[in-house]
């Protein structure tokens, strides 16, 4: 089923979880449901990101990981795991330390497909920086607003309408229209 498109979780991480974390995300939580529902119906067809810190900060990120000192201390690395219920599927992830995980690694997955389908968080950091460069590469992309979170309400809403933006090549769209398309898929396939 390599034509079906690639369910991308994006950095569903303890980090954007953890209420003592400079990153914490509001509404991470009631991410759980609708992602979960979205990776059962994508089964094999899924990939999960991770942000990573770098060992050695270089150019921007300089500058960027001092404003973010508490998340490169030795004992926050655990942040940088996945959050439950996630790291208890063990997937198959791409682990990146920028805010876009598009590259090579990804455009293999999604295969003949050459669409994404993106969940997860920060809708205006990581989410978007991976929608803009993979439909800038030819990918046809899709955000599942309603499975994505940012750093507030007002922020997700700018990111989801630069996304729309890019109106053929990145489409907004919701978990049930998803569910509706791979349950569509997988009986015509």
């Amino acid at each position: 089923m390599r034509d079906v498109p690639l369910l991308v979780v994006v950095d569903m991480q303890r980090v954007f979880r953890d209420a003592d974390s400079p990153w914490a995300t509001p509404g991470f939580d009631e991410l759980a449901e609708p992602i979960t529902r979205l990776v059962d119906a994508y089964a094999d067809r899924v990939v999960f990101t991770r942000f990573l810190v770098p060992e050695e900060p270089q150019g921007s990120w300089v500058p960027y990981y001092a404003r973010w000192e508490e998340v490169t201390k030795p004992e926050r690395k655990p942040w940088l795991d996945l959050a439950e219920p996630y790291a208890s599927m063990h997937p198959r992830t791409i682990d990146k330390p920028a805010f876009s995980k598009w590259g090579p690694e990804m455009a293999s997955l999604a295969g003949p497909s050459r669409t994404l389908v993106l969940c997860g968080v920060a809708t205006d950091c990581c989410v978007i920086a991976t929608a803009i460069p993979a439909a800038d590469a030819g990918m046809f992309v899709r955000v599942v607003a309603d499975a994505c979170r940012g750093v507030n309400a007002s922020a997700h809403e700018r990111a989801i309408g630069l996304a729309a933006g890019f109106m053929d090549q990145i489409r907004i769209t919701t978990v049930d229209e998803e569910l509706s398309r791979i349950n569509a898929s997988r009986l015509a396939g």
